[in-house]
């Protein structure tokens, strides 16, 4: 009994009302983001490797740090040259903004935090394409089965920019090892990626995509 009412003591009101406003802070600074593969689980998951414990390595080698991932300087013309199948009109070709500053975005219909993203890039879009600036949108989901949700997210959405599907390459590329969506890549008018995206926050990404926007509108095409 005495130590029930020790345990008691130590869940003061005061104490539960802390760890909710921690919890609740953790909650509000986060980016939030989404697996490109928690709609479906369409493809087969890699086959575990079973080692077997009762004869383990004689010397085991010591844990080496992985590799960092090389990061995309330039789109590949794996990417840019892609007929890839929009909403609507002629196919999506990357290759065709060149000389523009492009924003391409990877996200879903199902994935809240890309819900919460595409009405500001739409802001964007309306904002600075006078000053040569373009957004495409594409789906990471199967095409077959997402045209019509696809095409009522559009109409719902007032979306002002060219929207389409990544195929399974593209996005592979893009995503360089990294499932979250959704991800925002703005390139320069050079070509080269000025800056990459990965998730969304309703109060720091607006600015900083902005900003991206900005100082990728304020330099040159390169001769």
């Amino acid at each position: 009994m005495k130590y029930l009412k020790e345990e008691h003591k130590l869940w003061t009101p005061a104490r539960l009302a802390s760890t909710v406003l921690v919890l609740s802070l953790l909650a509000a600074f986060g980016v939030s983001s989404c697996s490109s593969g928690d709609e479906k689980r369409e493809t087969a998951s890699a086959p575990k490797v079973t080692i077997n414990s009762s004869q383990p390595p004689t010397n085991p080698a010591p844990p080496t740090k992985p590799p960092a991932r090389p990061t995309v300087l330039t789109l590949p013309t794996s990417v840019t040259e892609a007929e890839l199948t929009a909403v609507s009109g002629a196919p999506i070709k990357l290759s065709k903004y060149a000389g523009k500053v492009l924003l391409v975005n990877l996200w879903a219909t199902w994935c809240g935090p890309c819900r919460s993203e595409v009405p500001e890039l739409v802001k964007f879009h309306k904002e600075y394409r006078a000053q040569g600036f373009e957004v495409v949108g594409l789906s990471t989901e199967n095409q077959e089965e997402s045209v019509e949700k696809v095409k009522r997210f559009v109409q719902d959405f007032n979306v002002s920019y060219r929207v389409g599907w990544a195929t399974p390459d593209v996005a592979i590329t893009l995503m360089q090892g990294t499932d979250s969506i959704p991800q925002s890549f703005v390139i320069g008018r050079d070509g080269k990626v000025v800056k990459r995206f990965v998730g969304f926050n309703r109060d720091t990404t607006p600015p900083l995509l902005k900003e991206a926007i900005e100082s990728a509108l304020s330099e040159k095409a390169a001769d």
